[in-house]
């Protein structure tokens, strides 16, 4: 919901903040210490003049703005003033909104799209940053509908532009109209356009890649920063050959993609090889195109192949389709779910309470993970810290002896 992610974002922060107070507490601990000692503080405060902070830009998406530009304009001010430094947005309908990796897609016309992206650089600007960066990405490629037909005002403009995509039956007399149908007039001609019993229009088939370069310069011309363009595969031609479109126009656009969890990487990689392979003529015949997800297949010289590609996928999208920013959603979910039902399944199982030990614990020992000490990130070393400050020998301090926290001062 909309009101969860400016709250997200400002638990993040909060978050980061008390990491670099942690350990900027530990270091002033420790300069502390050696002053006391008469010893060298050199070191400690190189380290604490050339401190490197945890905190780090965020993206906010705020899906199509969830309502009119009023309503855009509205939310962007919340997540700018939680923290965030960039906004996305995307052209799809507010209230038919879907995820970009599901079908049913409806997007808006270009100057609607266009006035929610001056209502973002307007909360940008009124909260005085004069350097936000707005992310317009748009789901035309897998977009086949649209709510809206706008009015066009002169010839070729935009209304007009995305009117030419709409799907349309030719209209020679009032007989071929029924009551209640819609009537336009495109080059030169009347035609009605196709509306289903929702009252959605359809677009013309195979009109999605020249929809999102329409979209992406338009975005670019009139105050957007960087695109995002939501694929139905992870495919470095595909992109490419939009980016380049785009570029003829707008040289130097550049592109943010979500390196989803929504595609099965390692199907796609595979097919994508199969194909090649059989473009060149090679031999096919171990393999079943179909069924390459196949644990069967995790060795063969396909498969690897096919893993390379993931390996580079970043660089070689980069190198070739203009991807300025990678970002990859849930992956935080997907791993929290993953490591959670292994531990359940160990821990309720035959391992025991040697699950969680020999699959979490000495793990993160042995990493160095800082949250082996949870007490620690939470804040009890620094409060400690900071009642000693205040109430000297008085202080009711957490890091006595009994504290469990002093059983990971071990060598590992």
């Amino acid at each position: 919901e909309k009101t969860s992610v400016p709250a997200l974002i400002e638990e993040l922060y909060t978050f980061l903040r008390q990491a670099d107070a942690k350990e900027l507490g530990e270091l002033f601990s420790a300069l502390d210490k050696a002053k006391e000692a008469g010893e060298s503080t050199q070191d400690i405060q190189d380290k604490i003049d050339n401190y490197q902070t945890h905190v780090v830009p965020i993206i906010a998406d705020i899906d199509a703005g969830f309502g009119n530009e009023e309503a855009t304009y509205l939310l962007a001010k919340k997540m700018i003033e939680a923290g965030a430094c960039c906004i996305q947005i995307e052209n799809q309908v507010s209230d038919a909104k879907q995820c970009g990796h599901q079908d049913g897609k409806v997007t808006v016309p270009h100057e609607d799209f266009l006035c929610k992206i001056n209502a973002v650089r307007y909360a940008f600007l009124e909260l005085g940053v004069d350097d936000g960066v707005i992310v317009a990405r748009t789901d035309s490629l897998g977009a086949g509908l649209t709510q809206k037909i706008p009015v066009s005002q002169s010839a070729n403009d935009l209304a007009a532009q995305y009117n030419a995509f709409l799907e349309t039956t030719a209209v020679d007399s009032v007989a071929d109209l029924k009551d209640g149908d819609s009537v336009l007039k495109l080059d030169g001609k009347l035609v009605k356009p196709v509306r289903l019993p929702n009252g959605l229009y359809k677009f013309k088939e195979d009109t999605g890649f020249d929809r999102v370069v329409l979209d992406c310069v338009t975005s670019l011309q009139n105050g957007a920063d960087l695109l995002w363009i939501e694929t139905e595969k992870p495919h470095v031609q595909q992109i490419g050959e939009m980016v380049n479109a785009i570029r003829k126009q707008v040289p130097d656009a550049k592109l943010v993609y979500n390196n989803s969890p929504s595609f099965n990487w390692t199907l796609n990689f595979r097919q994508q090889v199969f194909d090649t392979w059989a473009e060149n003529g090679k031999d096919l015949s171990d393999y079943k195109r179909d069924e390459l997800m196949s644990v069967r297949y995790d060795t063969t010289e396909l498969a690897l192949e096919a893993d390379e590609k993931v390996r580079t996928f970043q660089a070689d999208a980069a190198r070739e389709a203009g991807i300025f920013h990678h970002l990859i959603t849930l992956p935080t979910y997907h791993t929290a779910a993953l490591s959670t039902d292994n531990l359940a399944k160990g821990y309720f199982g035959e391992e025991g309470m040697l699950a969680y030990v020999k699959g979490v614990q000495r793990k993160e020992l042995r990493e160095g993970l800082a949250c082996v000490k949870h007490q620690a990130m939470a804040g009890s070393n620094l409060g400690d810290d900071h009642k000693e400050y205040f109430s000297g020998d008085q202080a009711l301090k957490a890091s006595g002896k009994d504290n469990t926290m002093n059983q990971f001062d071990v060598a590992v």
